[in-house]
C-alpha cells in the first residue's frame, strides 16, 4: 500500500498522564509509522462526563502504509496495552488511562459499523480542533470541504458547541 498520512488524537486522565501519552506514541512510531508532526499537549476538561480528572491532549500526524482497518486494530491493541480496559459505549464516557482516535485518514472516508474516517465529531470538539489546527491548519475536512483553521475559527465563534 502506498505511503498516507494520519491524524491521531492522544488523551489521558488518570494515572501518570504524559507517561500514558509518551508510552503510546513510542507504541505508534514501532507499529504504525513515523511521527512526522506533534502538537504541543492542552490540558483540557472532560467533555461529556463529570470528572475531578482534567485530561492532556495532543494530536500526532504519522506517515504509515499500513492499512486502515489494521492501524485501527492498533490503535486499540496499543490501548489495552497501556491499561485501557474498554472503550466508550452508547455515549457514556468515563475517565481513561489513554484514548487514542482516528481522525483522518488522507482523503479516506470511511462509515461502517467498526470504523468512521473522518472521525464524526472531532470537528465539534476543541480538544482535538485546538492541537489538529496547530500542526495542520490547512488540511482539508473530506467531508466538510473546509479547512481544518476554519472549523477552529467555527467552534470558536460557537457554531458548533463543546
Amino acid at each position: 500500500m502506498n505511503e498516507y498520512t494520519v491524524y491521531l488524537a492522544l488523551g489521558s486522565n488518570l494515572g501518570d498522564k504524559q507517561k500514558n501519552i509518551d508510552e503510546a506514541l513510542d507504541k505508534i512510531e514501532e507499529r504504525i509509522g513515523k511521527i512526522t508532526s506533534l502538537s504541543a499537549f492542552y490540558l483540557t476538561s472532560p467533555v461529556g462526563f463529570q470528572s475531578e480528572s482534567i485530561f492532556v491532549n495532543g494530536v500526532c500526524e504519522v506517515s504509515t502504509h499500513i492499512n486502515i482497518y489494521e492501524l485501527f486494530a492498533i490503535t486499540r491493541d496499543i490501548e489495552k496495552e497501556i491499561g485501557r480496559c474498554h472503550k466508550s459505549k452508547n455515549g457514556r464516557y468515563a475517565d481513561r488511562i489513554i484514548d487514542i482516535d482516528l481522525i483522518l485518514a488522507g482523503n479516506l472516508v470511511i462509515d461502517t459499523p467498526e470504523l468512521t474516517v473522518p472521525h464524526p465529531r472531532f470537528h465539534t470538539r476543541s480538544f482535538v480542533l485546538d492541537p489538529l489546527r496547530e500542526i495542520a491548519p490547512d488540511l482539508i475536512h473530506p467531508l466538510l470541504g473546509k479547512p481544518i483553521r476554519q472549523l477552529w475559527e467555527e467552534l470558536h465563534r460557537g457554531q458548533f458547541g463543546h
